[in-house]
């Protein structure tokens, strides 16, 4: 019931609801779950409820991270958003797709159960925190006949390679249960700035999310005993390394071509762990040498780099439905490849 004063309605008093997940919501992150149920909200307050352990599910304490089950009950705190605030992002919403462009991308593989495709770099995953459409909005609109495409998993904006979307909901749960489960193999192709000594093969550093204060991601490496840390597990093996720097800031340092594996799916891992070392990822924006990213955009024709050069080269896992042994692979695309050759020509 609606109280009303000098004639203007006083909306109720939010309270904490209890939703039980449904099949839709199954395999979801929690936090992405909350941002379909709290359409209005700022997502630094969603964030901010789950680690205050205000958000439960199945009367527990959950991470952002934590994938929803059938029938999960999640408890949802007080929360005061305006119907207007709602209604506009709702808006929003089903205008974002109703405009994203019908594309494809290059597929790599595809079947009645997934599809794997060859994301370009500066294409975001999916829509959200500024960015209009991504690539799952752009191929719902180039297959409006497709009954069900959800991304699997997700590549920062930044980074090229492979892929995974699944056609039906029994893939996606199988797909997100191997990835969880670490049953994956996921391996990068990456420049850094510097030589990589060839001995130093295991980066073994636990990470911690933090948030800026203006809502943006961040990541930094903590002790091993920091309570916030989580374990995160990185192989390294060098596929070439020397070279000269075409930018004079970084003049006679050369670069490392690394072949990267995750053992675990931490937001920008592989990034903050070779930063870390001292030797991040050429072009990376966030936490890398931001004089050398400069020098090496307005570089010469032939050697310039304009983006982060990470690449989702090997994925290998196993097919959702038969069970059996698959490997992906996507090559360098064709900036990257002629960035390697002119500074590390012996790795072409």
């Amino acid at each position: 019931m609606k109280h009303i004063i000098g004639g203007n309605p006083i909306p109720p008093l939010p309270q904490v609801k209890l939703l039980t997940v449904d099949e839709d919501g199954v395999g979801q992150r929690l936090d992405n779950y909350l941002m379909r149920q709290l359409k209005g909200v700022p997502k630094t307050h969603v964030y901010r409820i789950i680690r205050s352990g205000e958000v439960r599910v199945n009367k527990g304490r959950a991470s952002a991270e934590t994938r929803l089950n059938a029938g999960d009950v999640v408890r949802l705190p007080p929360v005061r958003v305006s119907e207007r605030a709602a209604e506009k992002a709702q808006a929003m919403a089903e205008q974002i797709a109703s405009h994203a462009p019908a594309r494809e991308f290059a597929i790599l593989y595809e079947d009645d159960s997934m599809l794997a495709i060859n994301k370009p770099a500066g294409v975001a995953v999916h829509g959200g925190s500024g960015v209009s459409f991504g690539v799952i909005e752009q191929l719902r609109m180039a297959r409006p006949q497709a009954k069900f495409l959800e991304l699997v998993h997700r590549l920062d904006r930044e980074t090229s390679g492979i892929l995974l979307v699944a056609k039906k909901r029994s893939a996606l749960k199988n797909l997100q249960d191997q990835f969880r489960e670490r049953e994956t193999g996921k391996t990068y192709l990456a420049l850094v700035l510097g030589q990589w000594p060839a001995n130093k093969k295991v980066l073994d550093k636990p990470l911690h999310k933090y948030l800026l204060p203006d809502g943006e991601r961040r990541v930094k490496v903590v002790a091993k005993d920091d309570p916030d840390g989580m374990p995160s597990l990185t192989l390294i093996k060098v596929r070439a390394a020397g070279g000269q720097n075409a930018a004079a800031v970084d003049a006679g340092r050369g670069y490392s071509l690394l072949e990267v594996t995750i053992k675990t799916g931490r937001t920008h891992q592989i990034r903050v762990h070779l930063a870390s070392e001292g030797m991040p990822i050429a072009g990376d924006d966030k936490y890398g040498d931001f004089d050398s990213n400069k020098a090496l955009a307005r570089a010469g024709a032939q050697s310039s780099l304009k983006r982060m050069f990470l690449h989702a080269w090997r994925l290998r896992c196993k097919h959702p439905a038969s069970g059996e042994s698959l490997e992906l692979q996507a090559e360098l695309p064709p900036e990257l490849t002629q960035f390697v050759a002119q500074v590390l020509p012996q790795a072409a």
